[in-house]
C-alpha cells in the first residue's frame, strides 16, 4: 500500500477551537444538545447522555471511505473508518446531552472527533419514532484529502488484513460497528457485505 500524502496545515477557519466556538454559539445554551452517532459513537460514545433513540438522517450515508492514519492505521499503511458522506440516508442513534452537562461533554466529544478538523460538523435533521430532532453530526466532504471514495474488493481486503493503529485494527472497528448496529436492530447492507467479504477471506 502506498505512502499516504502528508496532512495539509489547517487554515484559521478550520482550527478545532474555531469550529467548536461556532457550534457552541449555534447551540446557544438554551436547550439540551442532541448528537447523531453512526459508527463508533454507538458502541463507544464516551460522553454522558440522558436519552438515546434510533434515528434516520436523509441526505447522508454511512461509508467506509475515510482514511485513518492514527486510530486504525498508520501513515505508511492507512486504515479506514466510517464517515457520513453526502447522498442517500443513514440509520443510527441520537443521544441527548443535558443542557447543564454540555459545557463539560461537548469539549470531550470535540477532542475525540475533531482533533484535526477532518470532519465538517453539521446540524442534521433526524427522524425518530418520538418525533424529529436536530442533532450535531460529523460529516465528510468528498473534497477532503482523507476521503478515499469507493475502493475495489481487493484493496479493501488488503486494508482489512493489514491496517492497525492506536485503537486497533480496521477489521475490528468494522466488526464492532456491525455488531452494534445489529444489537440496535439497524440493518446496513453495505456493512453486511464487508463483513461477508472478511469471512470469505478468512479474516473474521
Amino acid at each position: 500500500m502506498s505512502l499516504a500524502p502528508p496532512l495539509r496545515p489547517l487554515s484559521p477557519e478550520r482550527e478545532p477551537a474555531h469550529l467548536l466556538a461556532q457550534v457552541h454559539a449555534a447551540w446557544g445554551g438554551q436547550s439540551d444538545l442532541w448528537v447523531f452517532g453512526y459508527a463508533s459513537l454507538i458502541w463507544r460514545p464516551e460522553f454522558e447522555s440522558i436519552e438515546q433513540r434510533q434515528a434516520r438522517v436523509h441526505g447522508w450515508h454511512r461509508a467506509l471511505e475515510m482514511q485513518s492514519r492514527i486510530n486504525r492505521g498508520t501513515p505508511e499503511r492507512p486504515g479506514l473508518v466510517f464517515a457520513l458522506v453526502g447522498g442517500g440516508s443513514c440509520r443510527g442513534m441520537v443521544y441527548r446531552i443535558a443542557r447543564e452537562r454540555v459545557e463539560d461533554e461537548l469539549p470531550r466529544l470535540w477532542a475525540r472527533e475533531m482533533p484535526n478538523s477532518v470532519y465538517d460538523p453539521r446540524w442534521l435533521p433526524c427522524q425518530t419514532a418520538s418525533g424529529p430532532v436536530t442533532a450535531l453530526g460529523f460529516t465528510l466532504s468528498r473534497e477532503s484529502p482523507n476521503y478515499t471514495g469507493p475502493m475495489d474488493d481487493a484493496h479493501l481486503v488488503k486494508v482489512l488484513r493489514h491496517a492497525s493503529g492506536r485503537y486497533g485494527t480496521t477489521l475490528a472497528y468494522v466488526l464492532e460497528t456491525a455488531q452494534a448496529l445489529r444489537a440496535h436492530g439497524i440493518r446496513d447492507r453495505a456493512i453486511e457485505r464487508i463483513v461477508a467479504l472478511a469471512h470469505q477471506h478468512s479474516l473474521a
